[in-house]
């Protein structure tokens, strides 16, 4: 009955309306899309619908993929919650423990000490040490010694073994040791880790030549490969926290080439950080090129680093930025940044755009 009442001139508005709306719709899509680059309905169907519908695909059969769907969300989440090894680690002694001395609080709690201990035992220790527990007695290499040395939780225990094997022989790892929690100020760290080079070096050397002799050498070069890398890298440290940053850039470089595929210590993290102190920021985005591929789980750095990236992009635009300045998709790259840390430092975001990121992302 009601649609037989309606008339032509009910059409014809119906038309006109939905012809005024839709060209509406289109103008504010074209309007968006050439101010920020992306496209506003498809923006809100990923940001607000999509969690809706529990992020399927529309495309693809519920029932034949139930499982794969499963098995991917459990990899992402496995993903998202996974460890993440800090390259910024502080040392033991010469910061943590003066950290202790001022505030009476322990930085470190038993997790941060387990971690630690798995990747002193990963690095500087193989498979084949406990074959030669004879070694430590006739001083040949006291690698026996500092074994059981990484695995002490006492710190005293630890300092004293690495004196123990010290007075054995010289030993990179027993000098790795004091560095890291015997030295109280990075000067003495330095020092430390300067005689450990001269050791692993070294052992470097004839473990290199030996390699190729059996699986027990090439183990043990592996591990004399480790060594030497954490070595070099934490003088790449000290180099900077005394204030020598270009020299703690060139460090890292020449690490970097000198072992481009021993990835696992995240040196280029470390030279991403003295880039931004020396405010290279071109150099800074060639490092992000090569490191920042969506297909790597991506750490706090790296999430950082492209979000400051960005908020330079529209400071030179704009001199006092507020978060309308940003695009979309700067936005989402700054608030990723966030979750990651909770504060932004100065020295990496100069302050005339810091107040107006901090304050509205």
């Amino acid at each position: 009955m009601f649609l037989n009442t309606l008339t032509p001139k009910f059409y014809v508005a119906l038309t006109g309306t939905s012809s005024l709306i839709s060209g509406l719709i289109l103008i504010f899509e074209w309007w968006y899309f050439r101010k920020y680059g992306t496209s506003f309905i498809e923006q809100v169907s990923v940001s607000h619908l999509r969690p809706l519908l529990g992020g399927v695909d529309s495309n693809t059969p519920s029932n034949s993929n139930t499982s794969n769907g499963d098995a991917d969300s459990n990899r992402q989440s496995v993903s998202e919650c996974k460890v993440w090894r800090n390259p910024l680690n502080l040392f033991r002694g010469a910061e943590y423990n003066r950290y202790t001395w001022v505030t009476g609080r322990e930085p470190l709690t038993y997790y941060d000490m387990n971690l630690s201990a798995q990747d002193h035992q990963t690095f500087f220790t193989c498979d084949t040490d406990h074959m030669r527990p004879a070694d430590a007695s006739k001083g040949i290499c006291p690698i026996f010694v500092m074994q059981k040395a990484w695995r002490e939780r006492n710190p005293q225990a630890r300092i004293s073994a690495a004196h123990e094997a010290l007075e054995l022989n010289e030993c990179a790892t027993a000098f790795i040791l004091l560095a890291e929690e015997e030295a109280t100020t990075i000067v003495e760290a330095e020092k430390l880790f300067k005689q450990a080079l001269k050791a692993g070096e070294g052992c470097y050397r004839r473990s290199q030549q030996l390699q190729h002799h059996g699986a027990q050498y090439e183990a043990q070069h592996r591990r004399d490969t480790n060594v030497l890398v954490y070595i070099k890298r934490r003088l790449a440290m000290c180099a900077r926290k005394l204030g020598r940053t270009r020299e703690a850039v060139k460090m890292m470089r020449d690490l970097m080439k000198e072992f481009p595929l021993l990835s696992m210590f995240n040196i280029h993290e470390n030279l991403l950080e003295a880039l931004l102190e020396l405010q290279a920021y071109a150099d800074v985005q060639a490092v992000l090129a090569k490191y920042d591929d969506i297909s790597l789980p991506k750490s706090a750095t790296i999430c950082y680093t492209a979000a400051l990236l960005k908020a330079r992009a529209v400071s030179d635009k704009s001199p006092v930025p507020t978060a309308t300045s940003f695009l979309p998709t700067q936005r989402l790259q700054l608030g990723r940044a966030g979750q990651w840390l909770s504060q932004l430092s100065l020295w990496c975001l100069p302050a005339k755009y810091s107040s107006g990121v901090s304050r509205e992302v």
